[in-house]
């Protein structure tokens, strides 16, 4: 494989097991998660509730069980298993999805977002208020999603009032019956709350509809109407690279939302990890060439958050049962990536996200190496964005504000110009 040249594959895949941690950096101290660890510790968990380990043969051939101690899935020797496996560091202050994806693109956050764990200024939320002509606010705390819910909904539902609220990340995240508030109206005011979070250098708005009536026995409900507003990344990533040298860009999931639609040419929506891996393969079938980057937020939204141990072992085993598809559905010219934004250990104190290592796993059909190839503790989680963009277009691209390296050479894939190449 050539470091300039040729592009190496036609399409990369890349997929985001979202709030997959592959255990606590060496800096975890310092955000209070010493002993994270989401695939170790949740696997210890599920073996003592479940009476079983994890069922992951699939994860396991590509060297899952390599980056961390995960009872029931086992490391893999020198010539076992396929494809590639390593972790990253995360060089970006913080631990939340917007940090996770933009570093993955090239970009460090060196200084944080903003956090208001004792709740907004009042004067901010009395503009945004009036702005919006809104009757007042419930809440204006940290809290977390569901327990809200709990708490305010039914006062929201009598009065008007939307929830607000935050949490150990930086979001302003607002809360909404889809039925008696209005679904538009919703987004109407979130995306109102993103020039005001701009002033304040808040990562994120965060649209939270949900549904149900518990005065009618029908409990409240978040739904997959989620929208994300986020600030848009302070330079040009990788992604704006592949845009630039007219490489298709394809979003699945929030991606697009994270990236304020920045190097993301278009993207479809879904409801969670099983509708996400339907449309990612779909894809598969009908999309050309470039990259298709997909979220899947399961692991972090319903069950990481919600220290939901059975729901994340059930979501990880569901997604280890459709790597075989994915993968026969790879042609000779495709790249798989595998990577995470941070870590959500769901057997960890509070209900945050957790300061870890990611995976990194990669699997292309034309891989010559003999077993999976050990791809070592990578200084950045840039490196996943760095070897898509080399794999597309045949060189490394770097620019001043970008970090990451690239990790192709080492999967020795087949020289597309080589004529045994089909």
């Amino acid at each position: 494989m050539k470091q300039s040249g040729a592009a190496a594959v036609k399409r990369v895949f890349w997929i985001i097991l979202d709030g997959v941690g592959a255990g606590e950096l060496p800096d975890a101290p310092a955000y209070n998660d010493t002993g994270a660890n989401t695939l170790g510790n949740l696997a210890k968990a599920y073996q003592a509730q479940a009476g079983r380990t994890l069922h992951l043969p699939n994860l396991e051939s590509m060297g899952l069980g390599n980056l961390t101690s995960i009872p029931g899935v086992r490391p893999q020797a020198a010539g076992e298993g396929m494809g590639a496996f390593g972790k990253a560091v995360e060089l970006s202050t913080g631990k939340d999805t917007t940090s996770g994806h933009w570093e993955m693109a090239g970009l460090v956050l060196k200084k944080p977002f903003a956090t208001f764990p004792n709740g907004f200024p009042p004067e901010i939320i009395q503009r945004w208020v009036t702005e919006n002509q809104l009757p007042g606010i419930l809440g204006n705390k940290a809290a977390s999603g569901t327990d809200i819910l709990l708490e305010l909904g039914e006062e929201h539902f009598r009065t008007g009032k939307p929830i607000l609220y935050t949490s150990a990340d930086s979001v302003w995240q607002v809360a909404a019956h889809e039925e008696s508030f209005g679904l538009n109206r919703l987004y109407r005011i979130c995306d109102s709350a993103r020039k005001l979070c701009d002033e304040m250098q808040i990562g994120r708005v965060i649209a939270r509809p949900f549904i149900g009536n518990p005065m009618r026995g029908v409990p409240f409900q978040r739904t997959y109407n989620r929208k994300d507003y986020a600030q848009p990344p302070f330079a040009k990533t990788f992604l704006d690279i592949l845009c630039e040298n007219k490489i298709p860009t394809l979003g699945i999931g929030k991606i697009s939302n994270i990236y304020a639609a920045q190097g993301i040419q278009s993207n479809l929506d879904t409801h969670g990890n099983a509708h996400g891996i339907q449309v990612l393969l779909e894809q598969m079938d009908q999309t050309k060439s470039g990259l298709i980057f997909c979220n899947l937020i399961d692991f972090d939204m319903l069950y990481g958050h919600r220290r939901d141990v059975m729901g994340f072992a059930a979501a990880l085993e569901e997604f280890d049962k459709a790597l075989p598809e994915i993968r026969k559905n790879l042609r000779p010219d495709d790249l798989l990536l595998i990577a995470a934004d941070h870590g959500n250990d769901p057997t960890y104190r509070g209900t945050d996200h957790t300061r870890e290592y990611i995976p990194v796993i990669a699997y292309s059909p034309s891989q010559k190496a003999k077993g999976a190839v050990d791809l070592g503790i990578r200084s950045s989680f840039a490196d996943v964005g760095a070897t898509a963009v080399h794999a597309l277009l045949g060189e490394e691209h770097q620019r001043a504000e970008l970090v990451g390296k690239s990790f192709l050479t080492h999967l020795e894939l087949q020289s597309r110009l080589d004529s045994s190449y089909v």
